[in-house]
């Protein structure tokens, strides 16, 4: 195939296969109106050019886009990636693309992502915002561009979400350091804008209040990320030691693994020192240098699952049928590793139960 002429035109094809622009069209969308040998010719024709049509410019002269918009918090979080390769799941066998915008945490910077897939005219946007749903999406809506919340439940007002039970997730964390025997334990996240982290943080202090002699430490962070785990750990471990927690819950595996550096580095071993545990089981998580334990979302499945209701709710609208909003929320699972396995009872400061049995290391 020659390379591509920046000047060659639908108009340049019909010339040189001697048909009408109207024929090149129904070669491109309707092939089955043109006859072989007609087809033959504008193929040849397009070939020899190297003409490729503008896809983008067709779809908005249709008044109708093939894209989908994913706006999340932080695309160098493996959680987020996840999802995003669980759309893509379901987009691809439906002819459209995939956009991602990274907000970064950034509220101002969210918006802009918004505004510019609302540029775009993009079919639908699946959005895990930072703070409550506001006034833009009604904008979006009213625009004909649909919106299915990720990674938020709750009150997400008049559209479908996906979503995980966080408070549940929280619950779980803990209560798995409280069974090993942990009375002092950290809860590690921020910032507290950020929905997920509060529900965590409830379910962390929910298995907390049928234990009155456990205390919870809150160790609140600007950022969900690695530098802000190690900014912790190392707040946690100048503690002395009377005050210090011996465990944590890190609101994300990011900062697990960022606490994991940090209290190596001032000195602490994990687990015998510091259990920890994280959230989200990415698959760092597993590969740490001590394996982290975690609570698991179905991170793929969370990106399959929002890409189908917004294609639900986009078929609906095209062939004029109801479409309902529904909000799915999935149940976390507790992944037990090594960074939580108990320690030896000459360096407990209080008893462990006995026996343990959900020993079994996770994958």
């Amino acid at each position: 195939m020659a390379p591509p002429r920046a000047t060659s035109s639908m108009k340049d094809v019909a010339a040189l296969a001697g048909v009408s622009v109207g024929t090149v069209s129904n070669v491109l969308n309707s092939p089955g109106l043109v006859a072989e040998p007609t087809r033959q010719r504008v193929e040849q024709a397009i070939a020899k050019l190297g003409w490729i049509r503008n896809e983008s410019a067709r779809q908005l002269r249709a008044g109708r886009s093939h894209s989908i918009g994913v706006v999340v918090m932080d695309i160098s979080n493996p959680f987020f990636t996840d999802i995003v390769r669980g759309v893509e799941d379901v987009v691809e066998g439906r002819g459209y693309s995939v956009q991602v915008g990274n907000s970064a945490e950034e509220f101002g910077r969210e918006q802009r992502q918004l505004e510019l897939f609302e540029q775009q005219r993009v079919r639908g946007i699946l959005f895990a915002p930072i703070r409550e749903v506001g006034e833009q999406l009604s904008r979006l809506r009213g625009r004909d561009i649909k919106v299915v919340i990720l990674d938020r439940g709750g009150d997400t007002g008049d559209y479908c979400s996906v979503s995980v039970d966080d408070i549940e997730g929280g619950r779980l964390a803990v209560q798995h350091l409280v069974d090993r025997g942990h009375r002092r334990i950290a809860f590690v996240g921020g910032p507290s804008t950020l929905q997920q982290v509060r529900d965590r943080r409830l379910g962390a202090q929910m298995a907390c209040s049928g234990h009155p002699e456990t205390h919870l430490l809150e160790v609140s962070t600007a950022r969900l990320g690695v530098e802000s785990g190690v900014a912790a750990a190392e707040e946690l471990a100048a503690l002395p030691d009377v005050e210090r927690p011996t465990a944590v819950f890190g609101a994300n595996d990011l900062l697990a693994i960022g606490m994991l550096q940090g209290f190596v580095t001032s000195g602490l071993r994990v687990p015998e020192d510091m259990a920890i545990i994280g959230y989200d089981d990415i698959t760092f998580a597993a590969a740490a240098a001590v394996p982290l334990s975690s609570i698991r979302q179905p991170r793929a499945g969370l990106g399959r699952r929002a890409a189908e209701l917004l294609f639900d709710e986009i078929d609906a609208a095209d062939h004029d049928r109801e479409h309902r909003h529904e909000r799915v929320r999935f149940t976390p699972e507790l992944i037990v590793r090594r960074s939580t396995m108990p320690r030896p009872l000459s360096l407990s400061k209080g008893p462990f139960p006995t026996p343990f049995p959900e020993l079994v290391e996770g994958p």
